[in-house]
């Protein structure tokens, strides 16, 4: 079911920040070595918070499966409705059995119903260890998909889209049968078909064509910058995604695989089938600022580890080419 795209045929995207004009021809390069061992796409988007320097793009306006990394614009929706006051950071929200999601977290942890849990612990569970079932109570909450994307528009990014919650996602993912609540979707989906988990980790065209819940490179990279600016969500909201972001458990083979150690990246991963992602923000040392990346492969039949180390060793050329070559 792999779907093999010769990385040579890759656009290699080089614009300008709108004030710097300088081509990062060097560390594109670097990037388009470091992805010739995988097959599919590879897109990166990454620039210096402050403004400083040349953006580099790869592949960056095309649409890419978001997996669970569109769990960064819910966390957003949520927390903007916080700094609105129609929510509550401590409010306690009831979690639907019929809602659970298998992931770790709240569908590995309770069985039966009488769950309640707060907004912020539905966060940091969502963020951190990319929990499906906090991630949908979350959506939601919030009026749904629908209004999740309203939000991303007005922050005036238009090149990513929230259309399911993770339930809609997987069972339109692995062709689950409706009508069900999603636990009992996925034991259906699994008694007529024992092989579908070997699904998770392939590409399959008819998911990695369709618009629904995809984002570019570029546009993520610009709402991780109006979040991280301020500009975005209140100083409060902002520091406490920024915080449980650091806390992320899910990145350790991908963005700060092979950064110094100490290195603060504020990140979300996510994964499905052909594709493995990871967006984010870096804190270079010193006085360097902070980086933005957005980097996302889809269509890929490699094992998600290799994808996973093209990740890693594509975020260190741009730790090292912010760090030491960009000009200012």
């Amino acid at each position: 079911m792999s779907r093999l795209v010769a990385f040579a045929a890759l656009a290699l995207l080089a614009t300008a920040s709108p004030v710097v004009a300088a081509p990062p021809t060097v560390v594109q390069a670097e990037i388009a070595h470091i992805a010739q061992g995988i097959d599919g796409v590879v897109g990166v988007a990454a620039w210096r918070l402050d403004g400083k320097g040349p953006r580099v793009l790869v592949n960056a306006d095309q649409q890419y499966p978001m997996a669970s990394t569109f769990k960064v614009p819910i966390a957003g929706t949520v927390l903007s409705q916080v700094d609105s006051g129609r929510l509550k950071l401590d409010q306690l929200v009831p979690v639907d059995p019929n809602m659970m999601v298998e992931s770790e977290g709240l569908a590995e942890t309770f069985r039966h119903p009488g769950v309640s849990v707060s907004v912020e612990n539905l966060i940091e569970l969502m963020l951190t260890v990319s929990d499906n079932t906090a991630t949908d109570t979350l959506e939601k909450l919030v009026g749904g998909p629908a209004v999740v994307t309203q939000w991303v528009r007005s922050q005036g990014v238009t090149g990513l889209r929230v259309d399911r919650d993770t339930a809609g996602l997987i069972r339109d993912f692995y062709g689950l049968p409706p009508g069900l609540s999603f636990p009992d979707s996925l034991a259906a989906g699994i008694k007529a078909n024992p092989n579908l988990e070997d699904m998770s980790d392939k590409p399959l065209p008819k998911f990695d064509n369709d618009p629904q819940d995809t984002a570019t490179p570029t546009a993520m990279a610009e709402l991780l910058e109006r979040i991280y600016t301020g500009r975005a969500l209140s100083p409060a909201s902002t520091n406490l995604l920024r915080e449980i972001q650091e806390r992320n458990t899910t990145g350790k083979a991908r963005i700060r695989a092979r950064l110094p150690a100490g290195t603060v990246v504020a990140e979300k991963t996510g994964t499905i089938g052909g594709s493995v992602n990871n967006v984010g923000v870096i804190t270079l040392p010193g006085n360097a600022g902070k980086l933005i990346v957005a980097i996302f492969i889809k269509k890929s039949s490699k094992p998600i580890e290799d994808r996973e180390r093209v990740i890693a060793d594509v975020a260190r050329a741009l730790y090292d080419y912010y760090l030491f070559e960009a000009p200012e």
